[in-house]
């Protein structure tokens, strides 16, 4: 089983909301079209790894659905048991896409999840938080091997990147996303 989540019979309520954001997000709508046109070998990620550790809702559903477009293996789960949003989970495990993310989960299932959705050996690492990276570099060091970089969104991810900067502990590149301007119009 490629997912972890509450409930697949909600399914079609999280594709209903993740096709309002394919409609009201243009440039990702045309991102997936042009990618989904390509043949598998000429898609932008092919043959890449994608984990990312997000706020699992329709907008972040939908870019998973965006990097699998383009040709990457995605495997996803939530970055805050709180803010999963289970039909947006279940929607992406009804693709086929690897998701490991349920509302309220328990300090320990929260963890074994962020293992699950690293068990693909990512190449790129979307982070909000940090705990991918942190999981990467400490109780699953064996699965970094193959990181090639990643990107942080949060202001507490960034202070803890650079703290592992500072001490030569961080083994990848990784971008501060929450520093770009653009985040914040």
């Amino acid at each position: 089983m490629n997912y972890h989540v509450k409930d697949l019979s909600l399914a079609p309520e999280g594709r209903r909301r993740i096709d309002w954001v394919r409609r009201n997000m243009p440039l990702l709508a045309a991102f997936e079209a042009g990618y989904g046109s390509l043949p598998e070998e000429e898609k932008p990620f092919a043959g890449v790894r994608v984990a990312l550790s997000i706020h699992m809702e329709p907008k972040t559903a939908y870019l998973c659905e965006v990097l699998t477009a383009a040709g990457a293996t995605v495997s996803a789960t939530g970055c805050n048991p709180l803010s999963t949003q289970d039909s947006s989970a279940a929607a992406l495990a009804a693709e086929g896409i690897a998701v490991f993310a349920v509302h309220g989960a328990s300090e320990e299932e929260y963890r074994k999840d962020i293992e699950q959705c690293l068990e693909i050996r990512p190449h790129i690492v979307i982070d909000d938080g940090g705990d991918l990276v942190n999981m990467l570099h400490t109780k699953r060091r064996d699965l970094a091997e193959d990181v090639w970089g990643g990107c942080e969104e949060t202001t507490t991810g960034v202070i803890r990147l650079r703290a592992m900067e500072r001490d030569g502990s961080l083994n990848f590149p990784m971008l501060a996303v929450n520093n770009a301007r653009c985040k914040h119009l």
